[in-house]
């Protein structure tokens, strides 16, 4: 059967670890050499031309509809097949199609609404209580996720050497816990902007739950509309880069630059891959739309064309692979209440997100990078060694 044929090729050069195939004529091969990892149960064929036209959306399709059930640990299957020198991944015989992307305003606000407006409900059962949806920083392995993330937020927080009564940019606000964390701890006048209904709702009554309206003010508002003469002390930016687009980065640090004072400091954090920028297929479908992952390179050049300068670059990727596994069990001990919500399929997916997004950082296929930049010459208006950055805020 020419299905079996192109699957025992495919399979035995798609995973780096051994493991064991039950085909939908009941029939089990093994692959690799030493005791299985992992059982792969493939029910019916997936169409040979689906896998060799795109493998990730293929495969990503045929788990969330139950063709394919995995006995054994996703994320290290996955992170199994990252690491396979020819798999799918990597071998461009099966990344011959990519869902288009658009990155006009109407299109980000589409593409942003799509995935966080799926409703504060949903992300409030797996989310810890700062509603944070970023990695987290584990300063100490005993770390929960909430003390974790809010670390994150005083780690990004100082690195600015914020100083009281300034201002502050926040570009993608999210659920605003940084923008409201340096106007409540910091006293910093805040603007956060994000293009998310859901976001700026919660943001808007966080706002008044505190009395902040003297400090703090939310945004519905694409980045790119911020008035030109608009400008701050510190920016901020997390998780936001990676929707922009690639042909919209040279303008997103632009915007960055200017709306940044003269010798003023930003801290832009976002997924970055070491190897180079890269879409997958599977996720710009059916998670983020319009999703791109730039390359280190590539976030760099942007940099230094709009005359900003790297004062510090640090990496969070094995930060970001906990956090995301905290995620999938935080989500999986509510599995119940978000297939009453959704159905069967949409918790199939996200789980599949949460656990392939974790080997993917696992594997070093991506990272997470902080760049602390300056505008002006590389860290003019900040501490002359790392020690402030440990500082906490009093």
């Amino acid at each position: 059967m020419l299905e079996k044929v192109f699957y025992n090729e495919f399979l035995k050069r798609s995973f780096a670890e051994p493991l064991e195939v039950t085909f939908w004529d009941g029939k089990t091969k093994k692959y690799g050499s030493g005791t299985p990892k992992a059982h792969i149960t493939i029910h019916k064929p997936i169409p040979i031309r689906e896998v060799k036209k795109n493998a990730s959306i293929a495969l990503g399709e045929a788990y969330m509809d139950g063709t394919i059930e995995i006995d054994g640990n996703l994320e290290d299957l996955i992170t199994s097949a990252y690491q396979a020198a020819d798999s799918f991944f990597r071998n461009k015989r099966f990344i011959k199609f990519l869902p288009k992307a658009s990155h006009s305003e109407s299109e980000s606000k589409k593409d942003v609404q799509d995935h966080y407006d799926i409703g504060n409900d949903f992300y409030r059962l797996w989310l810890d209580k700062t509603m944070t949806y970023s990695c987290a920083y584990f300063e100490k392995p005993t770390d929960s996720l909430y003390q974790a993330q809010e670390n994150k937020i005083h780690h990004i927080i100082q690195k600015l050497n914020p100083q009281p009564g300034r201002t502050l940019l926040d570009i993608g606000c999210g659920w605003g816990t940084l923008m409201l964390t340096a106007a409540k701890e910091y006293n910093l006048r805040v603007t956060g902007v994000t293009l998310s209904q859901e976001q700026y709702d919660y943001v808007q009554s966080q706002i008044k739950k505190y009395g902040l309206e003297n400090l703090a003010e939310v945004r519905l508002e694409d980045y790119r509309e911020l008035p030109k003469d608009e400008q701050f002390d510190y920016i901020t930016s997390v998780g936001m880069f990676e929707h922009v687009g690639k042909e919209n980065l040279d303008e997103y640090f632009q915007t960055v630059s200017t709306h940044l004072k003269d010798n003023g400091t930003a801290l832009i954090h976002g997924i970055t891959r070491q190897q180079g920028g890269a879409v997958n297929g599977w996720i710009n479908k059916w998670i983020f739309p319009g999703g791109y992952i730039p390359g280190l390179t590539e976030n760099i050049q942007h940099i230094v064309d709009n005359g900003l300068q790297i004062y510090d670059l640090e990496s969070l990727r094995r930060h970001y692979q906990r956090t995301l596994e905290e995620w999938d069990k935080n989500f999986n001990r509510v599995r119940p209440e978000v297939t009453e919500m959704f159905d069967e399929q949409f918790v199939r997916m996200w789980d599949l997100y949460l656990q392939a997004c974790a080997a993917s950082f696992k594997s070093g296929n991506i990272d997470v990078m902080q760049y602390l930049i300056s505008k002006g010459p590389s860290g003019a208006s900040l501490p002359m060694t790392r020690d402030y950055m440990a500082e906490k805020n009093n």
